[in-house]
């Protein structure tokens, strides 16, 4: 008998209507400056708008991209069969770490590389990107997918993006405007976001507690908490933007992921300054507590592994921060004074007690 693609694990015609489903949700997060190319094999966008009214007249105009996949959170999703928020966590990843160079993004591509083909499975996967491409105000350009069966398990997938911004080249942000008495200010996260899955794992497997259980102390589902989706801070950052469009009031922006605040924060200070930070000025979400009694963590690893409810950092001018603050409060978002900026050697220093 002649040997064929389905023997081998990969079905055309299922890969086909996988496919199929698709274009809809991609067309969902379509802006004017994209140009239409469906079926093409590369997607195509416009730098600017046509006509004057929505113009951005860059200057001096700078690209911007990163990539950035979503870890072991993946597995929570296969265990428990919940697709749909995964491709959120995809898009934040991504689209935070351009927010810290000021950008605005513009596209996003996809990749998903499954064990086998599952047109509902992915379909809701695709719906998350989606979504996040919505809420970060970006165009899912185009994407890959790729069925792998002898490279993956049945049930098994990975998530990979990449994505594109522009940021013309005076409002470039990059941390060299940092200046001694800046604040920092602290936008807050939803949960866990994209780090630190695979200790979290280790906890709940060595407590024995099952991702689909009720957890009183969580005050519901374990896997409501966990697949949670990473916050996406587009909003936040081009709402300050746009409401000081002369001054640049932010001199630096850290997206914190893995390493916490200390090792993200850290990564824009000048050398001869260093960023005070007062742990206990901002609320804690209850999971980072509940996981670190759980599993006796110690209070450093909780800060290297995990958020600790601060999902991103912005450093202001002492001028403006109640401005801003205020002017983050009034679109609905939680955001808190967590430091300052002094005199030192580029780095965080953790302040148990405000002084």
């Amino acid at each position: 008998m002649a040997a064929t693609y389905r023997d081998a694990g990969v079905d055309l015609d299922i890969y086909a209507e996988s496919m199929g489903r698709l274009p809809s949700l991609m067309h969902r997060t379509f802006s004017p400056r994209v140009l239409r190319n469906d079926g093409g094999f590369a997607g195509l966008f416009k730098l600017d708008f046509d006509g004057k009214l929505f113009a951005r007249n860059y200057k001096d105009p700078v690209l911007v991209s990163g990539t950035d996949g979503v870890g072991t959170k993946l597995i929570v999703a296969q265990q428990t069969g919940r697709h749909r928020t995964v491709g959120i966590d995809l898009v934040a990843m991504c689209v935070n770490d351009l927010l810290c160079t000021g950008a605005e993004p513009l596209f996003f591509l996809d990749y998903v590389a499954m064990g086998r083909d599952d047109p509902d499975r992915l379909e809701n996967i695709v719906a998350g990107i989606s979504d996040g491409c919505v809420l970060a105000d970006c165009s899912l350009l185009g994407g890959e997918t790729a069925i792998m069966p002898d490279l993956y398990s049945t049930n098994d997938y990975d998530l990979a993006g990449f994505a594109v911004g522009v940021v013309d080249r005076e409002k470039l942000i990059n941390g060299q405007s940092i200046s001694i008495g800046d604040r920092v200010i602290g936008l807050a996260s939803d949960g866990l976001h994209s780090n630190g899955y695979s200790l979290v794992r280790k906890i709940l497997r060595d407590a024995s507690i099952d991702f689909d259980s009720h957890n009183d102390s969580l005050g519901g589902n374990v896997a409501d908490e966990l697949l949670r989706p990473t916050r996406i801070y587009v909003t936040a950052v081009k709402s300050i933007q746009s409401h000081y469009r002369v001054k640049q009031v932010i001199h630096g922006i850290a997206h914190i992921t893995g390493g916490g605040i200390e090792e993200n924060l850290d990564r824009i200070l000048p050398k001869t300054m260093d960023a005070a930070v007062t742990q206990g000025s901002w609320p804690v979400p209850r999971v980072f507590t509940w996981l670190q009694e759980l599993g006796d963590v110690e209070t450093a690893e909780m800060r290297r592994v995990f958020n600790m409810g601060i999902g991103m950092t912005l450093v202001i001018s002492p001028y403006y921060a109640a401005s801003v603050m205020s002017q983050l409060a009034s679109i609905g978002i939680d955001c808190f004074d967590i430091g300052e900026i002094i005199p030192g050697t580029g780095k965080v220093i953790m302040r148990d007690v405000a002084a």
